[in-house]
Parts: C-alpha cells; structure tokens; sequence
C-alpha cells in the first residue's frame, strides 16, 4: 500500500517506516542496513613440504585476508600434519589448520575464491558455527593437544569412571 492508497483508506498520517530502511520509491527495502556478522569454522589443507619451509608465512595468508575484509580471528592454530588419505594435487601429505573467524557473510565468496587461487591450500572446508557453541568451540580449538610418542594425534586419556566399575564388580562379588 503506497502513501496515496493509505490517506485514501482513510488512515491519517504518513506510514511508518524503520529508520535503517530506504524505500526509494518503491515498495522495496534497500540493504543500505549493516550485514550480520557470523561465525565460521575454517578447515584449511596446506602443501605440507611448503608449510615446512614457511610455516609463518602460509598460515598467516588466510588470517590476513579476514583481517583485510574487517573479520576478526578468534583462533588460528595447526590441527596436526599427516598422510592424506588420497593424493590432492600431486601431494601425499599435508598441513591441517584450523581457523575460527567472525566475518560478515558477503566476504565469505572472496575468502574462497583466494582459498581455490592459492596454490599452497590442497582443500578447504568452511562451516557457519551455531551462536549458542561458539564460545565452547573457540575455548576448546585453543587447547593445544599434546603429542603421543609417535608425534600424530593426542594421547587417549582414561576415564575416571572407567576405574570404580571395576571395584564395584569386584565389591559385589565378595559379597555374595
């Protein structure tokens, strides 16, 4: 309903528009509005013989470009390295980084066309965190994991609950 249609119904006054909205002259907001900014999840791959020869250099690439875009990295850390299930462009290994990152989702499409001209990154995998478990996800990607004797991977730890079902077992056999 335009204004004309709107004194003619008999309604007074002018029609109450949002503030943040442009109508133009047409019936239709502009986006003239800020984006919402969200959270993503980013799995990178690296050529894992260039990683070893720029460590610093390759895994600051990508976190200077979300920077560059207005992004924020909330963290920026190497998951581990490893033999690839299947060669990826002539590679058998690579470097997995992990990267949690607040960027307005407009920005997203040029990250990932970097992402595929960029010839140190085998593959990359982006995911939109939920709200409600970014802050568990941020504070648990900043952990470290802590190395096995192999250099892969983390230690398995036991279970504090795994040790009292074995007493218990034993309690009750004595009993009977």
């Amino acid at each position: 309903m335009n204004e004309a249609d709107h004194r003619e119904a008999g309604f007074p006054g002018e029609i109450a528009r949002p503030a943040h909205i442009s109508y133009h002259g047409t019936n239709k907001p502009s986006r003239s509005f800020a984006l919402a900014q969200y959270v993503y999840e980013g799995l990178f791959i690296f050529d894992s013989s260039r990683y070893k020869h720029n460590p610093e250099g390759i895994s600051r690439q990508i976190p200077d470009l979300i920077e560059k875009l207005g992004g924020e990295i909330l963290v920026s850390r190497l998951w581990e390295e490893r033999r690839l299930a299947y060669s990826i462009k002539g590679q058998r290994r690579g470097a997995y980084w992990l990267l949690y990152f607040r960027l307005d989702g407009q920005h997203l499409v040029e990250v990932r066309r970097q992402c595929r001209i960029s010839e140190n990154i085998l593959r990359v995998l982006f995911l939109k965190v939920d709200p409600r478990i970014v802050d568990t996800l941020v504070s648990h990607a900043k952990v470290t994991p802590t190395p096995t004797a192999d250099g892969e991977g983390e230690e398995p730890t036991v279970s504090a609950a795994a040790a009292p079902e074995e007493n218990v077992t034993e309690t009750k056999k004595e009993a009977d």
